[in-house]
């Protein structure tokens, strides 16, 4: 069995495949100050609850976007799974060439969901992670990566509209039932997902124009939910990016 592991600023998501299946996944809440005792622990839970055992892994990937977790999760593999993680890092890989610069500032996930994406649908192709941050990664026809957009996350934008509006409330973030909100957390709800979806059909059309007919696979968290009003989006993928990252494994 392979372990792999996507550790996010929000969150991290585990995957465990039996070869190219995918066979149980979970999504649970970053903490960066745990230790690799403390996250055995929350493993071991995960594992017993399928009937799994520690001793069933052969194999761990990682891709990491918390340096300081880096070295927790090698003392984790080590002493509870008696693994060597692999760390994907984007400058010495070779699944996919980057022509960012320099390649080891994009990020290990973006690199391994445009790897992900490319294997899904050929290129050219663009990847919307709906995560703590909303990013878009293009890919060309050849497979390179070519670089993308930074935007809020839908998340970052919510809280601060709570923390810097005194007079408005915290919102869950869903779809309103009309456009034109007729309370204040409706109102609120309408502004963010409209506005999120608008700023994703916007950028997606633009980015067209530049790569020429791509095809579009979302993922994260909200993917699901944008998805059913962002026209340009192809497909959605909620688990991208474990996919992607057997791929670094094979």
């Amino acid at each position: 069995m392979l372990l792999v592991i996507d550790i996010g600023n929000t969150s991290m998501a585990l995957g465990v495949f039996e070869g190219e299946e995918l066979k149980y996944s979970w999504r649970v809440a970053t903490r960066k100050h745990q230790s690799a005792d403390e996250y055995a622990v929350l493993y071991q839970n995960l594992f017993r609850l399928e009937g799994l055992s520690a001793q069933q892994v052969k194999g761990i990937t990682i891709c990491s976007v918390v340096p300081p977790l880096n070295e927790v999760f090698k003392n984790l593999a080590s002493r509870y799974f008696s693994v060597k993680p692999f760390f994907v890092e984007p400058e010495e890989q070779d699944l996919m060439p980057i022509r960012y610069h320099p390649p080891a500032d994009v990020g290990a996930d973006r690199i391994v969901s445009a790897v992900a994406a490319f294997e899904l649908v050929g290129g050219p192709a663009i990847v919307v992670d709906f995560g703590t941050a909303t990013t878009f990664d293009a890919i060309s026809k050849e497979g390179e990566y070519l670089g993308g957009i930074i935007a809020p996350g839908i998340g970052i934008s919510a809280d601060a509209l709570f923390s810097r509006a005194s007079k408005l409330p915290r919102i869950d973030i869903r779809k309103p039932e009309q456009l034109i909100g007729d309370s204040t957390v409706s109102s609120m709800q309408s502004g963010i997902y409209f506005g999120y979806v608008s700023l994703v059909e916007g950028i997606l059309a633009r980015m067209k124009e530049e790569l020429g007919t791509a095809r579009v696979v979302a993922t994260g968290g909200l993917a699901s939910l944008v998805a059913g009003d962002a026209q340009t989006i192809d497909r959605v993928e909620e688990n991208l990016i474990l996919h992607g990252l057997m791929l670094f494994s094979s």
